[in-house]
């Protein structure tokens, strides 16, 4: 305890100084605000399917209910939705695992936080691709970890090479995070392209986690092929992260799941079961019937995005000064726009990607999201889980905005 001018000084962990507030989360606030005083704002920031949760899920959690499963479950998640996540990936991925390498937790997020916090000692390396998800930097930085960021262009569609990779492990690098499709900008690995960043990571004993929460959505063709596929003897040192929220609409659900080795597992259960314990009953239920289920309203969303990425890419393209890489997965575009940091509009200049994102929302009444947090300072990020018609008036507005601006 301190003490200043006889009062109690509270006084804040110091961890708290090396990260910030999630960027997305600050966009969706500053919408919810906007709205809730009157002022129509079109959200391209959303980072979540604007799908309702499909109805036959609904109704396997109100089931659970009426049945009492309302009570506490084992720390990973109960026996029926482990042998869920164990046949998901053997259908989808093709992939064995057992119940005993498996685990849930409340949401993809605190899967990746329960597993850094496993495997990190203070000043172990993460390598990280840049652009990277918001979240990535600050959850190894809390682990006591030190994010290794490796650039990647546009040119090569935002993928990371494996002498990108191999020049960036160092002594203390502990693992690499892999995000494929990508969050911010939808790019995405082949196989081969994953066997070869495998045979990096297996040469030189770095540690994989694949985050898959976007393997479902992936379009013209392109389909997601797994790291453990192009290179199966990474299993022992490889971490799969997945969850229901964007592939079955059920964001606020709040269930991940994880497949690795057991010792990894034993681990996220002794720091989960100190934390939360299990994540919710309820849920659980719900995703068992999401995994076991029809899939088709996954295949119906899947087309509605492809669409509306396919209008997305193409509006954009036609702005002077832009320039975008069109995603293979995920349902964000990541344009550049920096042809117009370092310009003026209304007699101020724009700094970068973040100012721009305050005009766009004070002269278009679009909200999107700076690429600054995402490791790109020059870039937006520009979601299309939301309607046509928001996709139309927003990029018209954008648009209109940006033409006011003298390149």
């Amino acid at each position: 305890m301190t003490a200043k001018a006889g009062k109690y000084e509270l006084k804040l962990s110091s961890r708290l100084g090396k990260v910030k507030p999630s960027a997305t989360m600050a966009v969706t606030a500053m919408v919810a605000a906007l709205r809730a005083a009157g002022r129509r704002v079109i959200d391209f920031g959303a980072g979540e399917p604007d799908f309702d949760t499909p109805e036959h899920i609904k109704r396997a959690a109100a089931a659970a209910m009426n049945a009492g499963e309302t009570k506490y479950t084992p720390v990973g998640g109960t026996h029926k939705l482990k042998e869920a996540i164990v046949a998901k990936l053997k259908r989808d991925n093709n992939l064995e695992y057992e119940p005993a390498e498996v685990f849930a937790s409340a949401g993809g997020k605190h899967s990746l936080y329960n597993a850094l916090f496993a495997l990190l000692d203070d000043g172990d390396e993460v390598i990280i691709p840049a652009p990277y998800w918001v979240s990535y930097p600050a959850m190894v930085l809390l682990a006591g970890g030190v994010p290794k960021i490796v650039e990647t262009e546009e040119r090569d569609g935002f993928r990371m090479g494996p002498e990108a990779f191999a020049a960036a492990i160092g002594p203390r690098t502990k693992a690499v995070i892999l995000n494929s499709p990508s969050n911010p900008t939808g790019g995405a690995y082949t196989k081969a392209e994953l066997g070869a960043l495998g045979e990096v990571a297996q040469k030189r004993g770095v540690f994989v986690i694949s985050d898959d929460v976007y393997e479902a959505l992936t379009y013209g063709g392109f389909r997601q092929e797994h790291i453990l596929n192009a290179c199966p003897q990474l299993r022992e040192q490889t971490l799969l992260v997945n969850s229901v929220s964007k592939t079955y609409a059920m964001t606020g659900w709040r269930i991940g799941y994880v497949a690795g080795p057991k010792a990894l597992i034993g681990a996220m259960n002794k720091i989960q079961g100190q934390s939360t314990s299990n994540p919710c009953s309820i849920a659980q239920a719900a995703a068992v019937a999401a995994l076991e289920g029809p899939q088709e309203t996954v295949r119906e969303m899947v087309r509605e995005f492809e669409s509306r990425r396919d209008f997305v890419f193409e509006r954009l393209s036609r702005i002077p000064g832009v320039s975008c890489f069109k995603p293979l997965g995920a349902f964000y575009v990541f344009p550049s726009i920096a042809s117009y940091v370092g310009k003026s509009a209304n007699g101020r200049k724009i700094e970068s990607a973040g100012a721009l994102c305050e005009y766009l929302l004070k002269e278009a009444g679009v909200a999107v999201v700076g690429g600054e947090d995402f490791g790109a300072p020059t870039n937006i990020r520009i979601s299309y889980a939301t309607s046509m018609d928001n996709l139309r008036e927003g990029l018209d507005a954008i648009a209109e905005a940006l033409g006011r601006i003298k390149l």
